[in-house]
């Protein structure tokens, strides 16, 4: 769908049994690319990232990577970038000084679509089983939505806790991750649910939103207190997210 929106340009790879990867490499193709974020930015710190692609993108485009100091600027572009140089790299060019790395300041959620996006990519609907010893079937179920993102999007995360109206955030320091999650039942059956069903989720993880509502109309009427129920519910959990088949 995304290589259509874009008119047919770049390839589509296979890797590994479970992901594939969309690849636009021609600069006259990035060109198309470069045209689409110039319009619609990019609101994560990962513009930073793109204003820094374009500047490569530029330097290419005027050949000047056929050119020793094209090479180095290139190279020093690259220190800037994602996770920066490969030691082959930085082994091969020592000198090379990081280009400074644009600061980018969050200003808000543009859109309800938007999020859509952001979901269809970085969100996540899981379905948790836990022992309970409240419980007279001896578990409990919990319906969760969530995002994480490297903690230097914490602004943008905790803004969602604005937009939505409920939800919390969790600071993951292990994993030097920002979560936002949304847990209480209440806030899932009358604010993640019917925003979603308003601005869809595309692709495959469309089937774990279905799923997830599907458990939901279950605990709403209590069937999940029951034998078949918790047994229902467990084979839907059992055939979501990374156990699709």
């Amino acid at each position: 769908m995304i290589q259509s929106f874009f008119g047919g340009i770049g390839k589509i790879r296979t890797e590994g049994k479970l992901s594939v990867s969309y690849t636009v490499t021609s600069i006259k193709d990035l060109s198309v690319i470069i045209e689409h974020y110039d319009k619609y930015p990019l609101i994560t710190q990962k513009r930073a990232d793109y204003l820094l692609f374009k500047k490569a993108f530029e330097i290419v485009k005027r050949k000047e990577h056929l050119t020793l100091e094209g090479v180095n600027s290139l190279v020093k572009i690259k220190a800037s970038i994602n996770n920066g140089l490969t030691e082959k790299l930085k082994n091969n060019f020592a000198n090379a000084i990081p280009v400074f790395r644009p600061l980018v300041q969050f200003s808000g959620i543009p859109d309800p679509h938007w999020v859509a996006g952001f979901s269809t990519g970085e969100g996540c609907f899981s379905v948790v089983i836990c022992k309970s010893k409240s419980s007279k079937l001896k578990y409990s179920i919990q319906l969760n939505y969530y995002l994480n993102q490297n903690k230097r999007d914490h602004l943008l995360l905790s803004e969602l806790v604005n937009y939505f109206s409920c939800g919390n955030i969790n600071l993951d320091h292990v994993n030097n991750t920002t979560v936002f999650y949304v847990s209480k039942f209440l806030d899932i059956n009358g604010k993640i649910i019917p925003f979603f069903k308003q601005y869809p989720i595309l692709g495959s993880k469309r089937l774990d939103y279905e799923d997830f509502c599907r458990v939901n109309h279950l605990m709403k009427e209590k069937k999940h207190l029951t034998i078949e129920g918790l047994e229902l519910i467990k084979k839907i959990k059992n055939e979501m997210n990374r156990f699709r088949t």
